[in-house]
């Protein structure tokens, strides 16, 4: 096994820790959402959870150095993470709040001009990180040959996942339009690397979305993540980097620029960008908040308000907080100061604004109302899920019910027996072999990628390995 590897997975999960966490009763929820309960279902219309079946509990004695120390000098496989780190969800799962902002997707493909199918292609890309706003808890890592399947006639999407490597964690997807109108598949690799204060994620791996009805591909990769004050301080999460999105039908660009915070945290959360024609010419320009909404404007109109914004600029800019300042010397980096809500320039186009967070969220590890149903089990639903979904998992379902001595034995029980079966199969000389998808090269890119091979939904499980 890697060493850089298992470092940072180690360093990964110990980033996750929360300072000044709420603490909340300990008691169940008694909303919608046990699980085994059916939701009642309103015109036909299946209903989902509102909340979790228990409040998430206090991570507040819980410290991150504590853990780090017992990873000098030792083996890193032998660390076991606290589950307190965590939230009750799978990365599979994660990655499938993708859709949550699927209407999008489907406006898109409604539109008969390319420019306005941009448009909302460019706010999808980047209200697929919107929901990671205040997410401090780390998802589960999936184990190897883990699937998670989302069906919602209501949102008008099928969705599959499957962790097909360990070594690098590499999780594919594949999901497609119940009325024909599109795919959206990718596979993703974060390559993390660890500053001291903060834990970096780069994005790997090629997301790419076809509108069928227009015969159009676009592809894009994430922008970076990175999560500050993993020692000390309150954490806080910034999204920063380049995404390009290509439509390559016409050779159409949008580029948007995913702003870091800046020494006074005037930058935090914007994103400023523009959509372009092959021939490089500006066609529209773009603005707004990856946490909050997404404008677009006439490029003419952009510049003469940018020119009267520069000529009449005496805002004051305001003081870093100087309250992360540590008795021990310890300086966490200061959380900047958020700014008040998008600037909206005269003759501007809304593209896209969040969902509203239920008002529980923040006892419910901030999920939002799309995330807080992604682990829901439904009466009957055992039988007709694959054995290796996520919702099947014994760690994560003690997690969300509340019992986390079940759940942290749960954890160390699975770790254990992958650890096994990878030993068997190297005894055996017996290379892993996927289910569901396979390697191959981006049809559109030529680049390196994991392919759905199809059939999931035909629903024959009779080759699903044994992992839980």
């Amino acid at each position: 096994m890697n060493g850089e590897d298992e470092f940072f997975d180690a360093v990964t999960e110990a980033s996750q820790r929360v300072a000044a966490v709420m603490c909340v009763d300990s008691g169940r929820s008694n909303g919608v959402g046990k699980a085994g309960e059916r939701p009642p279902r309103e015109n036909g219309i299946q209903k989902h959870r509102t909340s979790l079946p228990a409040p998430m509990f206090t991570r507040s004695d819980f410290s991150v150095w504590s853990i780090l120390k017992k990873c000098i000098g030792l083996e890193l496989s032998k660390i076991t993470m606290p589950i307190a780190f965590n939230e009750p969800l799978s990365f599979l799962q994660r990655i499938t709040e993708y859709m949550e902002h699927v209407d999008l997707i489907h406006r898109a493909s409604c539109q008969p001009q390319a420019l306005e199918r941009m448009q909302c292609v460019a706010a999808f890309a980047v209200s697929a990180v919107a929901s990671q706003w205040e997410r401090t808890g780390k998802p589960f890592n999936p184990l190897l040959g883990e699937t998670y399947e989302l069906i919602r006639e209501d949102l008008g999407f099928r969705f599959i996942s499957e962790q097909v490597s360990h070594h690098p964690p590499i999780s594919a997807f594949y999901s497609e339009g119940l009325h024909q109108d599109f795919l959206f598949h990718g596979s993703i690799y974060p390559k993390l690397k660890f500053w001291g204060k903060s834990v970096e994620a780069e994005p790997r791996g090629t997301i790419t979305l076809e509108l069928l009805k227009h015969n159009e591909a676009y592809t894009w990769t994430n922008p970076t993540c990175c999560v500050h004050n993993v020692i000390i301080g309150k954490l806080w999460i910034e999204q920063y980097g380049t995404v390009e999105i290509v439509n390559h039908r016409t050779g159409d660009k949008c580029v948007l620029h995913f702003k870091p915070c800046g020494l006074f945290g005037k930058e935090l959360h914007k994103v400023e960008g523009h959509i372009q024609d092959k021939n490089k010419k500006k066609l529209f320009m773009i603005y707004g908040k990856w946490t909050e909404c997404l404008w677009g404007i006439d490029p003419a109109a952009y510049e003469s308000f940018k020119k009267r914004e520069r000529r009449g600029d005496h805002l004051s800019k305001p003081q870093p907080d100087d309250s992360s300042q540590k008795a021990d010397g310890d300086v966490a980096d200061a959380v900047p100061e958020v700014q008040e809500t998008v600037q909206v320039i005269p003759g501007s186009k809304l593209l896209w604004r969040v969902n509203t967070r239920p008002p529980n969220s923040a006892q419910m590890y901030n999920f939002t109302s799309f995330t807080v149903s992604l682990n829901e089990l439904q009466s009957g639903m055992e039988k007709t899920l694959a054995p290796t979904d996520c919702r099947l998992r014994p760690d994560i379902r003690g997690m969300e019910n509340g019992d986390m001595d079940l759940a942290s034995q749960e954890k160390e029980r699975l770790e254990e027996k992958q650890r096994e079966a990878r030993r068997e199969r190297a005894e055996q000389e017996a290379e892993w072999q996927t289910r569901w998808f396979h390697q191959g090269s981006n049809p559109h890119t030529g680049a390196p990628d994991w392919l759905y091979a199809g059939g999931y939904f035909e629903r024959n499980f009779s080759r699903c390995p044994d992992i839980y």
